[in-house]
């Protein structure tokens, strides 16, 4: 029997994914180094406010508030006891916005990385990680989620854990990788690798991607990597809004509705079929999102000298041939999904 999310996607040829979680929390309220997931039960209205806000701007998926919800980052906040709990009202208030939209829209439950390095680099064995996902996972199932939407991964062991994990619990799911160091994950995982990292496990991802990264010209060349390398799969782009820097303590984000416009033109035109919007991503840039989503039609297949004209230099690339170390932020080392 098909899912939510498959059955929108044979129904539309695109779909919108919704924006940033954390860049949105921190304007409502949420204090540096505070544990979004706890929201879930200590401001479940400020939660609400977060997705009908993607919801009214023209979301076909939202993500539920439980990135950091394994028993390994909600231990930090001393919330290792709380993960049933708290990704069971995470799923459960997407749903509640979900389902009184009126339309059709995924609820995908958002399971970013543990924090920890897995065998041989660190001490977290991969059955450790299974058990870790599969726990949250539960929780979301629970609460109405249609599926386990993995993301902003490193290593391909810790996909495959995630992945693992959702068949156990019997869920469909997608994931996404963050293409942030030369081109390639944290972890060294290339964008045209991605389609092989949970070949034989009893159940195949929906659609594969990326997500976060430095800038949405970056995105958009990963992206190229792996359509060309998976033609038939579906792909997930979910790139920041332009390119992320400090000021001082706070970090903004370039991106205008018009930059995101264009990104979401070339993302259809380079093959993907799931795009949204990531760190710093805001209502008033997803609405915009949706409108160019909507009005555009799929168009030559651009390389990556067109993506630079359009949308701006690639941050990764320049990185990598001038040997400096890239110093923007990563939404791996943040605590929130910014």
């Amino acid at each position: 029997m098909s899912n939510r999310l498959e059955t929108l996607l044979a129904r539309k040829q695109y779909l919108l994914a919704d924006g940033a979680t954390g860049t949105n929390l921190f304007s409502m309220g949420l204090a540096s180094g505070e544990a979004p997931e706890l929201w879930n039960a200590a401001e479940p209205e400020r939660v609400v406010a977060l997705h009908k806000g993607f919801v009214d701007a023209g979301a076909d998926i939202i993500l539920t508030n439980s990135f950091g919800g394994t028993r390994h980052r909600l231990k930090l906040h001393e919330a290792q006891g709380r993960v049933f709990e708290l990704n069971k009202l995470a799923a459960e208030i997407a749903r509640k916005v979900a389902d009184a939209s009126g339309r059709e829209i995924v609820v995908a439950g958002s399971v970013g990385p543990t924090g920890e390095l897995l065998v041989p680099l660190g001490a977290l064995t991969y059955e450790e990680a299974v058990e870790a996902f599969a726990e949250q996972i539960e929780g979301l199932k629970a609460g109405g989620a249609d599926v386990a939407w993995i993301e902003t991964m490193s290593s391909p062991d810790e996909i495959r854990a995630a992945a693992e994990a959702a068949a156990r619990v019997g869920m469909p799911y997608t994931f996404t990788a963050s293409f942030d160091t030369a081109g390639r994950t944290m972890m060294g995982l290339a964008p045209n690798a991605i389609h092989g990292v949970t070949e034989g496990l009893p159940a195949a991802p929906i659609a594969v991607g990326a997500n976060c990264g430095v800038g949405a010209s970056d995105i958009l060349a990963s992206l190229l990597d792996m359509s060309e390398a998976g033609p038939d799969a579906t792909i997930i782009v979910k790139g920041n809004c332009g390119i992320p820097e400090f000021r001082g303590s706070e970090i903004h984000y370039s991106g205008t509705p018009e930059l995101m416009s264009d990104y979401v033109r070339l993302a259809i035109d380079g093959g993907a079929r799931i795009i949204g919007g990531c760190c710093g991503t805001s209502f008033a840039h997803l609405k915009a999102m949706r409108v160019a989503l909507d009005a555009h039609t799929k168009g030559p297949r651009p390389n990556v000298s067109d993506i630079v004209s359009r949308i701006g230099p690639l941050r990764n690339k320049l990185a990598a041939e001038s040997g400096v170390q890239d110093n923007a932020p990563r939404r791996e080392r943040r605590r929130a999904r910014a």
